[in-house]
């Protein structure tokens, strides 16, 4: 054996009768006595008691509320200015995607088969001007033939006026006569070929609008098809919106859009949400709408990033209530939202959030919590361990909050108080034994 190391007990000598029940004396008192405090005033009855300590921080007075995370910029992915339009390709909700990336796809046959159409519709148009130009110039070579066999007819009726001094007078007057009728068939070839070409043009015209309407008819199929498909004009994570058309079952929200669905014009069916700025939108229940005003700080907890926690600033606040059926009850709420300073790259729209509201900050106040203050002739105690027992204190306390109370007068930092009244903790204990 080591000389460094001495027995206890030496070998063939015996402990005396005394020095063993000191020894298991102090054994049971250090078991025992762990945890347990006996209240002066009553009997010898150990119990437990909860006890805290007087500690120094800030107190706050604050409101509390539920909330969700939201991106203060977010860009909405619509359904297309086309009437009936199918989903044929979404991304997954969640999903991250870049800028240029394919987020909805919609189907393209009707669309195309219009299009088909509609070239064909312009093909036939300018077929039509085609033949209608063709009889048009044949008309045309009609009309000057008509004028010119009018011409010679004035012609060869002046010709024979103009030998009446050889004729006998009557075939002189009827020759004349002949000058006059050739003029006015001439003048009526005249006229219907302006007429002709009056309706031409007008014909020409008509079948011009005809094909432009094509044209424009075939733009728009065009036109359509560049939006049957949505890419990402951002990066950031897809959000899938709801589908407010689909019915869903009574009391739950709608289901989201899926592959398959038809959209309607200007049905929002994506968002991309801009994740460099988020902030919290919040309800608050009316009898805390009087105690808040814009710029106050917020802390925030997120459900899902329970290791860090948020700051804040409240920048607006509803003015009008909103109400809100619940199970067949009513409540009114004011809607408020507070930017987030400082974000997380795990933050993410739509996770929950607790958020404490601060009103009033009393920098590095004693503090004792509100279950360690009870009354005693209408002033404030505490009962303060001191050793094994608990001694009653009258204290003076400030302004209290919903888990804190703030001493003035009574107490140092450092102090242990109880939690409950140790006399009801050993009448507790009593009933047990």
């Amino acid at each position: 054996m080591s000389k460094d190391i001495k027995p206890k007990i030496r070998i063939g000598q015996k402990r005396s009768l005394k020095s063993r029940i000191a020894g298991w004396t102090a054994v049971a008192l250090a078991f025992g006595g762990a945890g347990f405090a006996a209240y002066r005033l009553t009997e010898t009855t150990e119990v437990d008691v909860a006890v805290a300590k007087v500690r120094r921080a800030d107190f706050i007075i604050s409101v509390r509320a539920r909330g969700e995370i939201k991106s203060t910029h977010s860009v909405t992915l619509a359904a297309p200015q086309v009437p009936q339009v199918r989903i044929v390709k979404l991304a997954e909700s969640g999903r991250m995607v870049k800028k240029g990336d394919v987020v909805i796809e919609f189907d393209t046959a009707q669309q195309e088969q219009n299009l088909m159409d509609r070239n064909t519709a312009v093909r036939t148009a300018e077929s039509e001007i085609v033949q209608t130009k063709a009889a048009h110039t044949m008309d045309n070579e009609a009309d000057s033939m008509n004028l010119m066999t009018a011409e010679y007819n004035v012609k060869r009726a002046e010709l024979d006026a103009s030998k009446a001094d050889i004729l006998s007078v009557i075939e002189g007057e009827k020759n004349k006569i002949q000058v006059g009728v050739s003029e006015g068939e001439k003048k009526q070839v005249e006229v219907a070929i302006d007429a002709r070409k009056a309706q031409h043009e007008a014909d020409i015209e008509r079948l011009n609008q005809k094909k432009d309407k094509t044209l424009r008819d075939v733009q728009q199929s065009q036109t359509y098809l560049s939006k049957m498909v949505i890419t990402a004009p951002i990066d950031g994570i897809v959000n899938i919106l709801s589908n407010f058309r689909t019915g869903g079952s009574f009391g739950q929200s709608p289901p989201k859009f899926k592959e398959g669905d038809q959209a309607w014009t200007g049905a929002a069916i994506a968002e991309i949400p801009d994740l460099s700025e988020m902030r919290i939108e919040l309800k608050l229940e009316e009898v805390d709408r009087g105690k808040l005003k814009v710029g106050q700080p917020v802390k925030i907890r997120v459900d899902a990033i329970p290791d860090r926690e948020f700051t804040a600033e409240l920048d607006w606040i509803s003015p009008i209530a909103q109400v809100i059926f619940n199970a067949g009850a009513s409540n009114k709420v004011f809607p408020c939202q507070a930017t987030l300073k400082g974000l997380d790259p795990r933050l993410r729209p739509g996770m929950s959030a607790s958020a404490e509201i601060i009103i009033e900050r009393q920098v590095n106040a004693l503090l004792i919590p509100l279950r360690a203050s009870f009354t005693d002739n209408r002033k404030p105690t505490v009962f303060v361990q001191e050793k094994q027992q608990f001694t009653k204190r009258a204290i003076e306390v400030g302004r209290r909050n919903d888990d804190d109370l703030v001493v003035v007068n009574g107490l140092k930092e450092g102090e242990i108080v109880t939690l409950e009244n140790p006399a009801d903790a050993a009448k507790r204990a009593k009933k047990k034994l």
